[in-house]
């Protein structure tokens, strides 16, 4: 397995990591066998980078995930977030860096996981109002309490990471990055190369759409997420599906799935950048790391560029006020 660093400070992951969201919440049924041996096998092909969170089913995919890396905790770099506080209205969720929030948080992940250190600890979401230098002068104290080994921000906007760094270093920041999601390369991504901050990318494969198994909306489970996503719905929903099928016949081409064309692509961006697809089942587990073995020529991504430019996909990522809370 191919090594990845993260920001100078010596975290160094598998070039690939495993999202593990969807194990317990937002993308239909989900089994908690089937999982763990999922994050086994993921173990056995190298991959040691496991991502989660503590809003993700409100905690219980952080219990999941600690339960499966029981014995196995120096194959796992272990990055979990804070920051997004569960209300009953999906789409009313509270954000919060306030210094004592921080360690109440980061002590709870830890209990969920069962572990005594987190590798990477990183701000789910920026609060308005709270300063980052607050927010991160408390994380740097979880450092130096042996709590967290490694700080990261997610969806944070340029100058929040310039502040957030000049507090304490930032090893990664994490923000969604595909085909069609590809906003990260106007400001963001050379802010994070400036600084030595590493890119994680989040939804690589397009929330699974980019894999060319999602052809209509009912393919969705009535209780999946993604119905609500404005790239999921109505017209927006058929003229992604254009994109989709241009990939479709790249891939046909070099002989691949249209996840592993989606993956190699993210993968091309630069040594600093570690994709996180997420799965629950062994069979897509493995058909992603086998895009690791994809090499793209210099043709293939002027092609991928034409297919699939800046400001592609039709209908932003999140809704209204999920928008609000990105690149802060």
């Amino acid at each position: 397995m191919e090594k990845r660093q993260l920001g100078k400070k010596g975290l160094e992951v598998s070039a690939m990591g495993l999202g593990c969201m969807g194990m317990s919440e937002f993308y239909g049924s989900h089994s908690h066998e089937e999982s763990v041996r999922t994050i086994h096998r993921a173990m056995e092909l190298g991959i040691n980078f496991f991502d989660t969170a503590d809003m993700y089913g409100r905690g219980q995919n952080e219990e999941l995930l600690g339960q499966a890396i029981k014995g196995y905790r120096d194959k796992a770099i272990l990055a979990t977030k804070f920051g997004v506080i569960r209300t009953d209205d999906v789409k009313q969720h509270k954000i919060s860096g306030r210094p004592e929030y921080v360690r109440s948080a980061c002590e709870a992940s830890l209990r969920r996981l069962g572990v005594e250190t987190i590798d990477l600890y990183y701000q789910h979401r920026v609060d308005r109002d709270t300063p980052i230098e607050d927010t991160v002068g408390a994380m740097a104290d979880l450092v130096k309490e042996g709590k967290v080994r490694y700080l990261g921000l997610s969806e944070a906007g340029p100058k929040t990471i310039q502040r957030a760094h000049a507090i304490h270093p930032i090893a990664a920041l994490q923000t969604e990055y595909s085909l069609w999601s590809r906003d990260a390369e106007e400001e963001i991504l050379s802010t994070c190369r400036e600084l030595s901050v590493g890119f994680v990318s989040y939804s690589p494969l397009g929330r699974g759409f980019l894999t060319g198994e999602i052809n209509k909306l009912d393919d969705l489970e009535e209780d999946d997420w993604r119905r609500y996503l404005p790239r999921f719905q109505g017209d927006n929903f058929e003229r992604n599906l254009g994109l989709v099928s241009r990939i479709q016949e790249m891939a046909a081409e070099k002989n691949c799935t249209p996840a592993q064309l989606a993956l190699a692509w993210v993968l091309s961006r630069g040594n600093d950048i570690v994709p996180i697809p997420g799965t629950k089942r062994i069979i897509y587990l493995e058909e992603n790391v086998a895009a690791l073995g994809l090499k793209l020529t210099q043709e293939d991504l002027k092609r991928i560029d034409e297919i699939s430019p800046q400001g592609v996909a039709a209908g932003s990522r999140y809704p209204e006020p999920g928008m609000k809370l990105v690149n802060l």
